[in-house]
């Protein structure tokens, strides 16, 4: 089994100042699973915490096949018992990325952060684009995993892809 958390939180352009980046502060990290796991090859619990609802979380849960991984950007494939996790190019307009790109390789029982944030168009007239912001973090683990063992475990693989979004330098990598 692969258990995929993917903890994202959203904001406006609006909401792009300190004192609502201080509201978003500490949002972005892994939470306990829910008690009770869909079956499936592949799990996924989905968190979001969207400014448009006062960054309430809000998850959901889906079990299945390898499909679930691609609605999240990723490429899972298996190399005997190891588990191969590409990031998959996305609706992102920055930072673009222009194909695949090797995240890590796991072996049963380990588990894989990968960190980034991204910036999306969220209109159709290019005269007037609106942005909206994601801060993401991803924990792939080739296990089963049940309750806070994501919350309390350290990753075997950390991959930090987070950029400076408002332009100006890369951001450093913060572990």
């Amino acid at each position: 089994m692969i258990t995929i958390q993917r903890i994202r939180v959203r904001w406006s352009a609006a909401a792009r100042g300190a004192p609502q980046a201080n509201m978003r502060r500490g949002l972005c990290r892994p939470v306990m699973l829910p008690p009770s796991l869909p079956a499936g090859d592949v799990v996924v619990h989905d968190v979001l915490a969207d400014e448009a609802n006062g960054y309430t979380r809000q998850d959901e849960v889906a079990g299945g096949g390898v499909q679930l991984a691609r609605d999240l950007d990723l490429w899972l494939s298996t190399e005997t018992s190891r588990l191969v996790v590409d990031r998959l190019p996305g609706r992102a307009v920055y930072p673009r990325q222009s194909g695949p790109g090797s995240l890590f390789t796991l072996l049963p029982g380990q588990v894989g952060r990968y960190r980034a944030n991204f910036r999306f168009t969220v209109t159709t007239r290019a005269c007037n684009p609106s942005w909206y912001y994601e801060d993401w973090l991803i924990l792939v683990a080739n296990d089963q995993v049940r309750g806070d063992e994501l919350v309390s475990r350290k990753a075997d693989h950390d991959v930090d892809h987070r950029v400076h979004l408002y332009g100006g330098r890369r951001r450093p990598s913060q572990r």
